[in-house]
Parts: C-alpha cells; structure tokens; sequence
C-alpha cells in the first residue's frame, strides 16, 4: 500500500505496460496502475524521482512505511540493495473516463547502451533497454496538479518563447512545445547524440524546431548550442521567456548568453540543470 508522503509529492507503485524505442539514444516506457488515479499534473516539465530494481529484484526496494522518515530509512540500506533513484521528466499522461490518470510515459536517454558506446551504461539505461511488461517500479509524483516541481511557467504577457534543452530535456521540451497555445510564437533547439533521435512534433503554435544533432559536429567549441543560438537572429519581441535545459554547465552558459548577451531579463529565463557532466546522480546529490 502507498504511504503518503508531505503534500503534494506521494509513492505510486506501477508497472510497465509496453515499450516503444523512440530512436538510437531514446525509449519511451510506458506505465500503469491503481495508484494512478491519485496522480495529478498539470504541467509540461513535471519533474519525478524514479526507483528502479537491482539486477536479479523482483521490485525496487523503498521503505515507503516510514513514511516521512523514507529518506533516512533509504539512505540507510546497503547500496545494492536500496533501489535506484533517478530524475526524470513526464512526457505525457492519459485519463481514463472518469477523468483519472491511467498511464504515464517516461522517455529514457539510452547513454552506453549501443555495442560501440564510448561510455559506461548506468543502472537506468540498462533497466530501460531491458523493461518488460510487468516489471515494476515506484514513483515519486505529484498528488496534486500544480506543484512545485513543475518549471515552465511563461507570464501571461509573453509574445515569444524561446527553448533550449539536450537529449535529456527532450521529453519535457516535445511536451511543452506540444502543449503551446496556437499561434504562440516559439523558436526551439533540441540537441541529440544521433540523427535518428529526431521526432516529429505537431504542434498548434507558431513554433521554429531546430534539431541539433551531436555526432554530426562532434568537435564543435564553444558548445554546439551556444554557437548556433549566438548565430540566431530571434524575432523582434518585447516580453520574451526562456526555458533551457540539460547539462548544468551548458544550461549556465546559455543563461549567461541570454541575460548579459541578449540582456533579456533574468526573471524570465528558467533554467533547469538535469545533470553534470563527469558526476553520476549519486555523486551531484551528495554535493547538492
């Protein structure tokens, strides 16, 4: 049974329902279960904690009947027994009749998985390239729709938006982009490892979609996000808001760029670091 924990963050036990491979570097997993009619967002860039199980687990190991004290009690267990945490985005979620949630989509970035990789898998890009119907998983979420954990939030009298985000802030971009109202006037860069990560995105706003593909300019310096958005000449605006995301020192950069570079102003640029380059989850949280 999931326990509560403080407003309006809770535990959802859930399962895979199907997979989908979205591209080379991309797998959209999708999940379901009865939990997830007390699971309410209303946002695009809806942030949740992931814990997945060890090789050889039959479900994550969480002590979710600490209730509060489930941090402590996590920290507590042995490394290769307490279950894997990891940072994602919503990509999307669909209701049943009654208006509840019934499914959720969560888009995994397959780092090292490929035979050739140059670089280690880490515990989540295994389990996603190897999720099956029925594994099962638990989920920090929202219980309520508007929550502090939701980051894209442009002012009323916004009349361009501007996104940047890489392979990791794809899902919550595409969503985002997806989800603009018509007509609304948008210039959007997404940054992916290969050519066929690029997605087809239908979207009723006024919406440029620039897809920055790594391999194709892998020696490119100052990051390739950078150069291409000082190259940009954007549409003249007078209330314009920024959302970027991905690597915390490209995301640094790029808010940097923005605000004494384009001198938008600051209180409307929202930047999100999903990662750091060299540090795994574990070693960015014990920073943090």
């Amino acid at each position: 049974m999931a326990t509560a924990v403080a407003a309006p963050f809770r535990f959802f036990s859930l399962q895979v329902v199907r997979t989908r491979r979205l591209g080379p570097s991309l797998v959209r997993v999708t999940f379901d279960g009865s939990d997830l009619r007390d699971f309410h967002s209303d946002g695009q860039d809806q942030s949740l904690s992931l814990f997945i199980p060890h090789p050889g687990q039959s479900e994550p190991r969480v002590p979710i009947e600490l209730g509060d004290g489930w941090w402590q009690g996590w920290r507590e267990l042995p490394e290769d027994v307490r279950a894997v945490m990891r940072s994602y985005t919503l990509r999307s979620l669909r209701r049943d009749a009654d208006g509840h949630t019934a499914e959720i989509d969560i888009d995994f970035v397959l780092h090292g998985v490929e035979p050739d990789a140059a670089i280690e898998a880490g515990p989540a890009s295994r389990w996603a390239a190897g999720a099956a119907a029925g594994d099962k998983v638990v989920l920090l979420g929202p219980a309520v729709a508007d929550n502090r954990a939701i980051r894209f939030r442009p002012p009323e009298d916004t009349d361009l938006v501007v996104i940047w985000g890489d392979e990791t802030a794809v899902p919550a971009a595409c969503s985002i982009v997806e989800s603009l109202p018509a007509g609304t006037p948008a210039r959007v860069w997404l940054e992916v490892p290969h050519a066929g990560d690029i997605q087809d995105l239908v979207t009723e706003a006024d919406a440029e979609i620039t897809w920055l593909v790594q391999e194709e300019r892998a020696a490119q310096s100052p990051p390739l996000a950078l150069s291409v958005l000082r190259d940009t000449q954007l549409p003249p605006a007078e209330h314009p808001y920024v959302w970027i995301a991905g690597e915390s020192g490209c995301v640094k950069e790029l808010r940097r760029h923005f605000v004494r570079e384009r001198e938008f102003d600051r209180r409307r640029v929202t930047f999100v670091g999903y990662w750091r380059q060299g540090l795994t989850e574990e070693q960015l949280r014990e920073q943090e």
